[in-house]
């Protein structure tokens, strides 16, 4: 069994949403060895994606949960997870993150179906953008089907939560927009009336340690959280952090590859957990 068995897979919201997380994309150097990874860890089936024989979609009970692309090597960028948020406008939201002194990586350029970009915030951190340019062809993921939690590793929590309101539109008061609140010194984004995004302070730039850098930390719910650390070792990754929440426990993983996750049996982000 692994630590993401469906039947006791905890049921937090989806990454859905006006300018929310609406995706997340390990790019990695070897599909197939990250196929086997985190088919064995998070349970996950795949099929190929549409983007070319180095790319997959990860599902769990056939919903798609996650994208993996062999392209670290080719863009010359680390083993990492990266959300994507959801943009009206590509081109217009890449042209915010440079005029906040972002930087654009790749793209825009043609994804899926859509447009999206590879950047990273005045920190670093790095994160991407896409722009849905054509309908949907498959129903939403139900609330049972989770995919991620996410929370930001940065240097001022409150000046990153600028950069992204600006950049993103949140708390812009349009419809469906994400909200913007405040709690213990961290800014909690909710999207859709769900909390999706922490933003913490306290990374430090040039910090050699890749979990006090400036960066998106990716939560994946599971059922049985030592289950999944079990699996994690047995398959080659290994264990940086494990902690207690009140409501539960977080285990920080490296995969094989580098790619840094973390894996929780919280069922909602709070402003104990995860983080």
């Amino acid at each position: 069994m692994t630590g993401s068995h469906p039947g006791k897979a905890p049921t937090p919201a989806p990454l859905t949403g006006s300018a929310a997380p609406c995706w997340v994309n390990l790019m990695t150097r070897d599909l197939r060895a990250a196929q086997e990874f985190y088919g064995a860890v998070l349970g996950w089936t795949f099929r190929p994606g549409k983007l070319g024989q180095e790319f997959s979609v990860a599902r769990r009970d056939d919903v798609p949960v996650a994208g993996i692309g062999a392209v670290a090597t080719a863009y010359r960028v680390a083993v990492v997870w990266t959300p994507y948020f959801a943009v009206a406008d590509a081109d217009a939201a890449a042209s915010r993150i440079r005029e906040r002194s972002g930087t654009v990586a790749v793209g825009p350029m043609a994804l899926g179906k859509g447009r999206g970009a590879l950047a990273a915030d005045r920190d670093g951190a790095v994160f991407g953008i896409w722009e849905r340019t054509e309908p949907a062809t498959s129903p939403p993921a139900p609330d049972g089907h989770s995919h991620a939690w996410l929370r930001l590793h940065t240097r001022n929590a409150f000046d990153a939560a600028i950069f992204y309101g600006q950049v993103l539109d949140w708390a812009s008061g349009r419809p469906g927009c994400c909200e913007v609140s405040y709690e213990k010194d961290e800014v909690i984004v909710e999207c859709d009336g769900r909390r999706l995004v922490r933003i913490s302070s306290g990374a430090v730039e040039a910090a050699p340690d890749p979990l006090v850098r400036p960066h998106w930390q990716v939560y994946f719910p599971v059922g049985d959280v030592a289950a999944a650390v079990a699996a994690a070792r047995e398959h080659g990754g290994s264990l940086v952090e494990q902690r207690p929440l009140a409501q539960g426990t977080a285990a920080t993983l490296l995969d094989p590859d580098g790619g840094l996750f973390t894996v929780t049996d919280v069922r909602g982000l709070t402003a104990d957990g995860p983080g």
